[in-house]
């Protein structure tokens, strides 16, 4: 009795991984490249994964906020996609540099040419935007998915202070502390990492880089030696339980 339910119980856990892990995968969500600057210019991505087993997504519609115009938004190329950047003018110009500017970007949006993302897939859309606003902490972006099927699964709803997530969240993209340098302030933190890295590297002894593989290699050994552990648990509760019911 005690091996069967250790077995029910390893199963459940196992499939309480499963369920847990779904979900950070299910919406559309933005993120930067580096750091996303108050008063500042960011590479930001809008990832979107496909939930459709029998549909791909072809069309993606991204609409900026309205209360924080950003005058500058410049898309990366994806290969199998149009881009089509759309200007609105402003209520109230801005000013940036000096210069008044008149409209500003109010949405942006990308139209599969090939096969779109296809079921299992995700695909990541780059846009380099500033300035970004110094009154707030986040930027909230309402995005429109369209699948081949002519569905369209609208993720515009905004997250309430002391409620839960809402079923189709809009991508909201956290904003940090204003530098001194606004300008490439994404490219600067990569710069500088990569710097890091690349001296860290030139300057490790054999010895350490030896050891540091030899961990790396370790942790791995461990991690799938754990697994198959938790499967041999699982299994062989399953066969004491039957060998018990037969007895």
């Amino acid at each position: 009795m005690k091996a069967s339910r250790i077995a029910a119980t390893g199963v459940v856990a196992a499939s309480a991984v499963l369920v847990l892990s779904g979900p950070a995968f299910a919406h559309v969500s933005v993120q930067p490249e580096g750091t996303a600057a108050k008063g500042g210019y960011a590479t930001v991505n809008f990832k979107v994964p496909n939930e459709r087993d029998d549909a791909s997504t072809t069309k993606l519609e991204v609409n900026f906020p309205a209360e924080h115009p950003l005058a500058s938004v410049m898309p990366q190329p994806v290969d199998g996609w149009k881009v089509k950047v759309t200007k609105s003018k402003l209520d109230k110009p801005l000013d940036l540099h000096g210069e008044k500017i008149n409209e500003a970007v109010t949405k942006v949006t990308w139209t599969a040419d090939g096969k779109g993302i296809q079921p299992g897939y995700f695909q990541k859309f780059p846009l380099s935007v500033g300035a970004l606003p110094e009154d707030t902490d986040e930027l909230a972006f309402k995005a429109i998915q369209t699948y081949s099927d002519n569905e369209v699964v609208r993720w515009i709803e905004t997250q309430k202070d002391g409620e839960e997530e809402p079923e189709t969240p809009a991508p909201v993209l956290a904003l940090s502390a204003a530098t001194d340098d606004h300008h490439g302030s994404a490219a600067s933190d990569d710069a500088s990492e990569e710097s890091g890295d690349a001296k860290a590297a030139a300057n490790a002894s054999p010895t350490e880089a030896a050891s540091a593989d030899s961990s790396d290699t370790t942790a791995r050994v461990l991690g799938v030696v754990g697994i198959v552990v938790g499967v041999a648990g699982v299994a062989f509760g399953v066969l004491a339980g039957r060998r018990r019911t037969n007895a």
